[in-house]
């Protein structure tokens, strides 16, 4: 069976209502009962109130110089002197204020160049299964963090990595933290993008109002946050693929999972569409197919999609909801699932209660 066909089949599954109309008695005597002999069916239970998952904690391996490479990625996380030309450090695009991720709809790179996406939001990214990027081409976050430090983001050039680090290296404050995450001050590539990617996987997101909510307590959502879990459970048929705890399938799937939900195709020749996965693949099934973006924080990180189109979190849930662009690779998922002004906004409620509550701390650099 196919992955599509098991997210299909899991939300048919998820979302199947029993009718709640109470029929009566034979003798026409209690009428809107229920229950044994009464001869109409149990209430149907709400999706909200049935049972939940919160987050799980995330599984690392023994490393007894963890928390030293952590300090060390902090640091460079946040150095503009990690880039080419000195404008921009990671945090430059993962921004706390924009949520972790892009204030642009396109993310702008070293020497103020526009580069191709928008840039994703970085909490639970260390929970991803690979697929790093919108199009998953890079399989850890290590490999991901080299790319972005020689691509256009840091500008550096891939063939100028060993000479950046080895500047990075000869400042006094970074060997003592070098030396304490390896062992020896010596900076090198792979150190770095260890060191970055230590860092990243600090940035969990486990505690929402969700996260109380699906623990037992039921203060933690407010009614109408309530509903709109119904609708994203039930009606809306969102967690087909932003399936919780983690609100994306990709982060469930080895090497992630793509969907064409026809963003950025339409009005558009298809020589102009950006073909997302596909350009990885090659296979004509991943055309204009992006990966599944986890929820958490969403209210904080507009503007969304991977081109950055949506302004607003209505306008992502509005197009969501209402049968996307059509075109030759849209998602069977993607039909309308005519929700009314009430349910979108019960939903878009319902998502403010995923907002992540911790922040990056900006450290002194060394």
């Amino acid at each position: 069976m196919t992955l599509l066909s098991l997210a299909l089949a899991a939300c048919v599954a998820g979302c199947k209502k029993k009718s709640t109309e109470g029929a009566g008695s034979a003798t026409g005597t209690g009428a809107g009962t229920s229950g044994p002999g009464t001869g109409a069916p149990p209430p149907a239970q709400r999706p909200s109130q049935g049972q939940l998952q919160a987050m799980p904690a995330l599984a690392l391996p023994d490393d007894p110089a963890r928390d030293a490479k952590i300090a060390l990625g902090h640091a460079l996380f946040f150095d503009k002197r990690l880039s080419g030309d000195g404008s921009r450090s990671c945090y430059s695009c993962h921004m706390n204020e924009n949520g972790l991720g892009g204030a642009d709809p396109i993310a702008i790179g070293a020497g103020d160049k526009p580069l191709t996406r928008h840039s994703p939001v970085l909490w639970n990214v260390g929970y991803m299964k690979g697929g790093l990027y919108w199009d998953g081409r890079s399989a850890t976050l290590e490999e991901q963090a080299k790319a972005a430090w020689g691509g256009g983001n840091l500008g550096v050039g891939a063939d100028n990595l060993e000479a950046k680090a080895k500047e990075m290296g000869a400042i006094a404050g970074y060997k003592p933290l070098f030396k304490a995450a390896f062992g020896d001050d010596a900076a090198s590539v792979d150190r770095i993008v260890q060191a970055l990617a230590e860092y990243e996987r600090t940035m969990v997101c486990a505690d929402t109002a969700y996260d109380k909510f699906a623990r037992g307590d039921k203060a933690a959502l407010t009614e109408e946050q309530q509903r709109g879990l119904d609708v994203f459970l039930g009606k809306g048929q969102c967690s087909a693929c932003h399936t919780p705890p983690h609100f994306s399938i990709a982060m469930q799937v080895e090497g992630g999972v793509y969907f064409n939900a026809g963003v950025g195709t339409a009005g558009k020749d298809e020589a102009a569409v950006d073909v997302g996965r596909m350009k990885v693949t090659t296979n004509a099934s991943d055309w204009a197919a992006f990966k599944v973006p986890s929820l958490r924080n969403v209210a904080r990180t507009a503007p969304y999609f991977h081109d950055g189109s949506a302004a607003t979190l209505t306008d992502a849930v509005t197009y969501m909801s209402n049968g996307a662009a059509p075109n030759k690779n849209l998602s069977a998922l993607l039909g309308n699932k005519n929700l009314t002004a009430s349910e979108t906004s019960e939903l878009v409620s319902f998502l403010n209660s995923l907002d992540c509550a911790g922040t990056l701390a900006e450290p002194k650099l060394p």
